[in-house]
């Protein structure tokens, strides 16, 4: 544990409050950031797209299964990963016990990945998760921001640091070049009078909220513990060394 300041009860109580009321200001800020969030413009989304899944064939409107709207997170599985993203196995540990209280509030929540479906079932299957997974190998990712050719990514895979990249790209039993193709991406979509419009859409920070377990190590003493740079520390839940 590092060196830091010990204080007085009175002490610690008058800087707590201090920290409270800008904490109050950050919730304020992020209820304004929210409203303005469900105000964005919806765009129609007019392109036929098909998807395996469980049940066979499915269109996106029939991916909603009776609600109005539908979260749907591109998972890093590419046809040529042989596992899942660590980071991406981490959220969806989150998520998929929520299913119930997304369903309470007219919400569809699934994954959608590249991958082969018998692959993805598998793979859901070693994790323990119940939530539905689709598999979508044609322009859907693409379309949405979370799949790239390989021409795309060459200039990344040029740049002089790649950080952590290459380490992960070996947990999914993939090169650097074949798991950059894939992108995390949250698509946000509602289904209105039968047409279905997009409205929403995040990536990298943005996708925090569905790794609920960052927020709870920022109320730890160390916080994340991820070091400058960041040091890659997630792994799936299964491959922890200490349990």
């Amino acid at each position: 544990m590092p060196d830091h300041t010990v204080a007085t009860r009175e002490e610690w109580q008058a800087a707590r409050a201090e920290l409270l009321d800008r904490e109050k200001a950050h919730t304020r800020e992020s209820d304004a950031i929210a409203a303005a969030r469900r105000e964005l413009p919806w765009v129609l989304v007019d392109k036929e797209y098909s998807f395996d899944t469980e049940d066979g064939e499915k269109s996106l409107v029939e991916l909603f299964d009776g609600r109005s709207q539908l979260l749907m997170y591109h998972f890093m599985f590419g046809p040529e990963y042989k596992a899942g993203c660590p980071v991406c196995s981490s959220g969806a540990d989150t998520y998929d016990g929520a299913q119930a209280h997304f369903h309470a509030r007219d919400v569809t929540f699934l994954l959608v990945s590249r991958a082969p479906l018998d692959r993805l079932l598998g793979y859901r299957e070693r994790m323990g998760w119940t939530l539905p997974w689709v598999s979508q190998n044609g322009d859907f990712n693409a379309d949405f921001g979370a799949a790239f050719t390989e021409e795309q990514i060459k200039p990344f895979l040029e740049s002089d640091d790649l950080g952590a990249m290459p380490e992960v790209a070996a947990q999914c039993g993939v090169d650097p070049a074949h798991f950059m193709t894939e992108a995390p991406v949250l698509s946000v979509f509602a289904l209105d009078d039968g047409d279905v419009y997009q409205t929403y859409s995040t990536t990298a920070r943005g996708l925090e909220p569905l790794m609920a377990y960052y927020g709870v190590l920022d109320l730890a003493p160390r916080g994340r513990d991820e070091g400058s740079p960041v040091n890659m520390w997630i792994r799936r839940h299964d491959e922890y060394e200490d349990g």
